[in-house]
């Protein structure tokens, strides 16, 4: 039984970072018409078929997404037995690939349940191989599967995904937080990524927050959603980009970072800190807290463990108080950003870098405390994630930019303007100027567009790609942008170019979604482009009248399709 015997369809669900709240992959999920997905490969495995069938879906998935074009990593989901005999799957996967331009290191391969039977060896040097082709390696359904401890430890993997079953005992379950804590210190170690999955409550999310796990995907952002369509593969009808994250974090906060702090009062002797330190889960610092919660000193583990061990360490030291051994806290309010976090850390003296920053909150309490480490990582991760989703020519973000922001104002109910910005005829300027002219040209309408952002206060702008620019502005702020715009005379190698700019006000409750005004935008660039020179062209959601504001020969108002 092959996977195209039965009418299978694919939905596609992202995965967030929490470091930028960007989209960071997307994830197939195949979704047979009768019963699931499951169902089908237990009755392939029955007749010997599995592999054949699970690299059939893999290698569909890959043709559903390419109507999609989002250009995000995509995670194919695999089991333990595909793995381990890759020679059978990478045939019908590497087709795929090939007629849709995907390269391997844009897929992501999710290697999932039943490993039972499946030989270690055999899956590590398949593993090997596909790495070896430059396919990025995820173990998917921890917590819920029979992936072996040993066989996480050995396979140098990507990204862990940790099974929803366990998450949703959070945050309530202590046992539950205990096993995340540790899943968080083994990934941190180790540099793989851990990501939380079926996230599906708001409580949930700040646990995993709170817990250090940085990537998420769930239900409470973007359900995974299917749309029939008459032939064998079903998948969601294409859209102008994936949805966003409600609350996303574009600036981490040091609450973001933060985990509960060893304390001991602040009288406590040093033998009473080296039991501490013997006893526990090896905790990095212990702070020391007055009666009201106020920390007064801070100890770092190892340096007190070298004093306490030295030379006659333990006799000069035991009974005394551990304050004599202890450094200044050093501090950082609750709600601070985690750029302050690293200014403090920069301007410490040297031995203390590492150390521990403890919170406090309004009246110096003690809240936590964060690792210097952990907020520096996911500094580096934010900043390669912004710089990946930037575009090479203008060093301008990509639609999320744009989308975060309209579906952010329309939230908040505040009015605003979204515009497309697209380059007349520019195949002409490439086919007639040269690539190189026409990229000259992209650079200046990229600076144009940064200088009117930074001069702006309510301007958002993105590259979508090639000729064509997102901008979300304030509505009183949409002229100045299209004075900037259109009155500019472009050139390429002296050859004029015009531009076409098509703009939606959104007021009220017309407007629900970015998905929405992207759509509406589309059909209305056609309309300006349709007029003389450089134009502007105007329309609301809710209605299907437009207003043509700038071009040569148009009246004040047409109806659609009177545009000469």
């Amino acid at each position: 039984m092959a996977a195209a015997d039965v009418e299978v369809g694919f939905a596609f669900q992202p995965l967030y970072s929490l470091n930028t709240g960007g989209v960071v992959g997307v994830e197939a999920l195949a979704r047979p018409a009768d019963g699931r997905v499951q169902d089908l490969l237990r009755a392939a495995q029955r007749r010997g078929r599995l592999v054949h069938v699970d690299a059939g879906l893999a290698a569909q998935a890959v043709l559903a997404e390419a109507a999609h074009e989002t250009l995000l990593p995509l995670h194919l989901n695999l089991t333990a037995l595909s793995a381990a005999a890759p020679h059978l799957v990478l045939d019908p996967l590497l087709e795929s690939l090939g007629r849709t331009g995907r390269r391997p290191r844009e897929i992501v391969l999710e290697i999932g349940a039943p490993f039972h039977g499946v030989s270690p060896k055999a899956l590590l040097a398949g593993m090997h191989r596909f790495g070896d082709l430059g396919f990025r390696l995820a173990f998917d359904g921890l917590g819920s599967g029979d992936l072996p401890l040993n066989l996480l430890a050995e396979a140098r993997v990507d990204l862990v995904k940790l099974d929803c079953t366990a998450l949703r005992r959070l945050p309530g379950e202590p046992a539950t937080v205990a096993l995340v804590e540790s899943l968080v210190h083994f990934t941190a170690r180790t540099g793989i990524r851990l990501a939380a999955t079926g996230i599906e409550a708001e409580e949930q999310l700040a646990t995993v927050r709170r817990l250090g796990m940085r990537i998420v995907q769930g239900n409470l952002f973007a359900p995974a959603r299917t749309a029939a369509m008459p032939s064998g593969l079903v998948t969601e009808p294409p859209g102008p980009a994936l949805p966003v994250p409600p609350t996303p974090t574009t600036a981490p906060r040091v609450d973001d970072f933060l985990h509960p702090a060893t304390t001991l009062p602040d009288d406590a002797t040093c033998d009473d800190v080296r039991r501490v330190l013997l006893d526990h889960d090896a905790p990095s610092g212990i702070v020391g807290l007055d009666a009201a919660r106020r920390p007064r000193w801070s100890i770092d583990r190892a340096r007190f463990l070298l004093d306490l061990t030295g030379p006659f360490g333990h006799a000069l030291h035991a009974n005394k108080p551990a304050a004599r051994l202890a450094d200044p806290p050093r501090t950082i309010r609750t709600g601070a950003g985690a750029l302050e976090l690293l200014d403090l850390v920069t301007d410490a003296d040297l031995p203390r870098t590492g150390d521990d920053v403890i919170v406090i909150g309004p009246d110096g309490e003690c809240r936590g405390v964060v690792f210097v480490t952990e907020i520096v990582r996911a500094m580096a991760e934010a900043k390669i994630e912004e710089a990946a989703a930037l575009n090479p020519l203008t060093r301008l973000p990509g639609s999320d930019a744009v989308a975060r922001e309209v579906d952010r104002r329309i939230a908040e109910g505040r009015p605003l303007v979204v515009a497309w910005l697209d380059v007349d005829s520019f195949k002409r300027v490439n086919d007639t100027a040269g690539f190189a002219a026409g990229d000259d040209l992209i650079r200046a309408l990229g600076r144009t567009l940064t200088e009117l952002a930074a001069k702006l206060r309510s301007v958002t702008v993105s590259h979508v790609g090639g000729d064509d620019f997102l901008i979300a502005c304030a509505i009183d702020e949409i002229p100045v942008v299209a004075d900037a715009l259109l009155d500019t005379a472009w050139t390429a190698e002296h050859l004029p170019v015009t531009v076409s700019l098509a703009t939606v006000v959104c007021a009220g409750d017309a407007a629900k979604s970015y998905r929405e005004v992207s759509r509406l935008l589309a059909p209305l660039k056609k309309h300006a482009k349709d007029v003389d020179g450089s134009s502007w062209v105007n329309s609301w959601p809710g209605t299907e009248r437009f207003e043509i504001l700038r071009g040569r020969g148009h009246d004040a108002l047409r109806e659609p399709n009177q545009v000469r």
